[in-house]
C-alpha cells in the first residue's frame, strides 16, 4: 500500500531545494508554509486513495481499441473526474484561464506522488499540462480563447505528436505535411506513432499538438511547424462540432504502463485534418521544445515516483518476510530479512537513489521558477541557464535510478519479485520506458555536453561546481563524526566532475567532438552523482526544523551515498578520459558481418 511521503517532500522543498528563496520574490511571496503543506498533503491523499488502488488493475486490464475508439481501464474515468474536480490540472497554469499560478516546485511534488500512485495514469495529465504551457507561450489570442480554459481545467486533454515510423529521435526525417487554406487554417496529412493518450474515453475532446512541414518549408528541423489539431472541431460558442479527419489506427501492446494508451494516429484520410498554426511557420520546433522541456522534467519525476513506490513496497516486504537468523539476533525463530546486512545494503541503495532523484528534480523545478520570478535580467539569465543545465540531469539520472531502484526491489522480494502478484515486477516494467521516451538518456547526455556546458562560455557550469564544493566544505567544517568520510568522498567526486568538465569543454573548443560524444553518457552520471551527493549532504547538515532522529537518518543516508555510490565517479572519469579511442574504433557493421 502506497503512503505519500509528505513530510520528506515538504522538507526537501523547503530545506534542500530553495523554496524559501522562491518565496522572497513578489510572484510567490504569499505562499506560506500552511498553504504549501495543505497542497502537498491533499495531493498525497489523492494519489494514495484515488490513483494507487487502480495501478494493478490497469496493468492487468490495459486499454482496449474497438470500433475506432479507445477505452481505458475500469475506474479510470471516475478517477479522472475526481482529478478535474480537485483542480489539479491547472496547478501551475495562468489564472487568466482558470489556473492557480502556483510554482513548478509544487507541481513537481504533486506529480511525484501521482506517478507513485500510477505512472500510467499520471502521464496523461502531464502531457495536457505541457500543451497548456506551449499554448500560453506561443498560441494566438484566438486559439487561447477557444481552447485554453478547457485544457487548464482538464475538461479536454492534450497530446504531443512528434514521432513517425522513420523519424524518432531525428526529426529531420519528419514527413507529415501541412497545406495552407484561404481561411487561415491548414490541412494536416500523415502518420504519427507512439502517441501517448492519442485516443481515450476520459474527455469529450482531445487537442493534438502536431509537428508537420509546409510545402515550401526549408529542409531539416528549420522547416517544421506546429499545429493544433482537435479531435472534434469547436464551434464559435465553445460547443463541439464535427469530427475532425484524425483517427486512431492502433494501440501498442507494451512492456509496461499498460493503462496508458499508446496510439498510432492517422491524419488526413478524408481530405485533411483541420489544424491551426501555433507560433510561426517553420518555427514549430522551438514551440514544441517548450512542451518537451516541461515533459523531460516530468519524465524524470516519473522515475522518482516509481522509485518511491518500489522502495516502500520492498521495505514492507523485507520487514514482513522472515528467513534465516540475522547476525547478532537473539531469541527463537527466523529474522525479518530487513535485518540481514545484504538486504540493508540494498534498501539503503534504494532510499538514497530515491532521495537524490527527488532533490535533483525539485532543484530543477526551483530553477525554472526562479527564472520566471526574477525581475533582474542577470538573475533571470542565471536561473534560466541553471534550469537548462539541470533538465537533462534530472531526466536521465532520475529515470536511470528509477530502473535501478525497481530492479533492487525485485531482488529484495526474491522469487516473489519475479511473480506478478507482488507488484514488484510492474514497477520495473513501468519504469523501463522512462530512460527512452522524451529524448533517450543518451540524447540528454549529448544535450548536456554539447549545449549546456558551453552556456556563458562555460562559466555557468564552473560556478555550479563551485557551489557543490561549498557544500562539501560545510560538511567538512561541521566536524560531525557521524558523517564519516562523506566530505572527503564528496570532494573527490566533485574533483572528478571538474576534471571531466574541463575535458569536455576543451574537446569541443579543439574540434574533438567525437571524443566528447563518446564520453557524454558517463559524464552526465558523474555530474548527477556529484550533485546528488551534495544535495543529500545539504539536507543532512540540518535546518534546525527536524527531530534529532530524522536528522540522524538523513546523515546516515548522505554518508552511505557518499561513501559507496559516489565511488563510481572515479571509474566513470577513466571511461570519459580513456575510452574514446576504443569506442570510436569499434565498427558495428564489421562486427555484424
Amino acid at each position: 500500500m502506497y503512503r505519500a511521503p509528505v513530510d520528506e517532500i515538504a522538507f526537501t522543498l523547503k530545506h534542500v531545494c530553495g523554496f524559501g528563496d522562491l518565496r522572497k520574490s513578489d510572484r510567490f511571496a504569499e505562499l506560506g508554509d500552511d498553504l504549501v503543506d495543505a497542497i502537498v498533503t491533499e495531493a498525497g491523499r489523492f494519489a494514495a486513495d484515488e490513483i494507487a488502488p487502480l495501478n494493478a488493475v490497469a496493468d492487468k486490464h490495459g486499454t482496449q481499441l474497438a470500433d475506432g475508439r479507445v477505452t481505458t481501464s475500469p475506474g479510470w474515468r471516475e478517477a479522472y473526474r475526481a482529478w478535474i474536480e480537485g483542480g489539479w490540472n491547472g496547478l501551475t497554469a495562468d489564472p487568466e484561464f482558470g489556473g492557480q499560478g502556483l510554482p513548478q516546485m509544487l507541481s513537481a511534488a504533486a506529480l511525484e506522488m501521482w506517478n507513485s500512485g500510477s505512472m500510467a495514469f499520471a502521464i496523461g495529465p502531464t502531457l495536457t499540462i505541457g500543451a497548456v504551457e506551449a499554448m500560453e507561450k506561443h498560441a494566438s489570442p484566438e486559439l487561447k480563447a477557444r481552447y485554453l480554459e478547457k485544457l487548464v481545467s482538464g475538461e479536454w486533454m492534450g497530446t504531443m505528436n512528434l514521432t513517425e515510423p522513420q523519424a524518432g529521435s531525428d526529426l529531420n526525417a519528419l514527413k507529415a505535411r501541412a497545406e495552407r487554406r484561404d481561411d487561415g487554417t491548414y490541412r494536416i496529412f500523415g502518420q504519427k506513432i507512439f502517441i501517448t493518450y492519442g485516443d481515450h474515453d476520459l474527455t469529450d475532446n482531445i487537442v493534438h499538438m502536431v509537428l508537420a512541414r509546409l510545402p515550401d518549408a526549408p529542409p531539416g528541423t528549420r522547416g517544421i511547424s506546429l499545429f493544433l489539431v482537435p479531435k472534434f472541431l469547436v464551434n464559435d460558442d465553445g460547443s463541439l462540432g464535427a469530427r475532425n479527419d484524425v483517427r486512431v489506427a492502433g494501440v501498442e501492446h507494451k512492456m509496461g504502463i499498460h493503462g496508458s494508451p499508446t496510439c498510432t494516429m492517422i491524419y488526413g484520410d478524408e481530405g485533411g485534418a483541420v489544424g491551426w498554426l501555433v507560433g510561426e511557420e517553420n518555427r514549430g520546433l522551438a514551440c514544441m521544445f517548450t512542451m518537451m522541456n516541461n515533459a523531460r522534467l516530468a519524465v524524470g519525476i516519473q522515475g522518482l515516483g516509481v522509485a518511491e513506490r518500489a522502495c516502500q513496497d520492498a521495505l514492507a516486504y523485507a520487514l514482513d518476510r522472515k528467513q534465516g537468523r540475522a547476525a547478532g539476533d537473539k531469541g527463537e525463530g527466523m529474522s525479518p530479512i530487513a535485518r540481514h546486512p545484504d538486504i540493508k545494503r540494498m534498501l539503503l541503495g534504494m532510499k538514497t537513489r530515491t532521495q537524490v532523484a527527488r532533490a535533483i528534480c525539485y532543484s530543477c523545478a526551483h530553477a525554472i521558477d526562479m527564472a520566471h520570478a526574477a525581475e533582474d535580467p542577470d538573475a533571470a539569465k542565471f536561473w534560466s541557464e541553471r534550469a537548462s543545465l539541470l533538465t537533462p540531469i534530472a531526466k536521465a539520472l532520475s529515470t536511470d535510478f528509477g530502473v535501478e531502484v525497481a530492479s533492487l526491489g525485485i531482488q529484495i522480494h526474491g522469487g516473489m519479485g519475479f511473480i506478478e502478484e507482488t507488484g514488484a515486477a510492474q514497477h520495473l516494467r513501468d519504469a523501463r520506458i522512462a530512460p527512452i521516451y522524451e529524448g533517450t538518456n543518451g540524447i540528454q547526455s549529448i544535450d548536456l555536453v554539447m549545449r549546456k556546458l558551453p552556456l556563458s562560455g562555460g562559466e555557468h557550469v564552473r560556478g555550479f561546481i563551485a557551489e557543490l564544493k561549498d557544500i562539501a566544505g560545510e560538511v567538512a567544517a561541521s566536524n560531525r563524526p557521524e558523517f564519516g568520510a562523506a566530505a572527503e568522498r564528496l570532494l573527490a567526486s566533485i574533483g572528478d566532475l571538474e576534471e571531466t568538465t574541463d575535458f569536455m569543454l576543451s574537446a569541443q573548443s579543439e574540434g574533438r567532438v567525437a571524443e566528447a560524444l563518446a564520453g557524454a553518457t558517463p559524464y552526465l552520471r558523474v555530474a548527477g552523482l556529484a550533485l546528488g551527493g551534495a544535495l543529500l549532504a545539504r539536507g543532512a547538515l540540518g535546518s534546525g526544523a527536524e527531530p534529532a532522529g530524522k536528522l540522524a537518518e538523513r546523515t546516515l543516508l548522505a554518508r552511505n551515498f557518499c561513501e559507496t555510490t559516489l565511488g563510481e565517479t572515479a571509474g566513470l572519469k577513466s571511461d570519459i578520459l580513456l575510452s574514446a579511442a576504443s569506442v570510436l574504433a569499434f565498427d558495428a557493421e564489421a562486427s555484424a558481418s
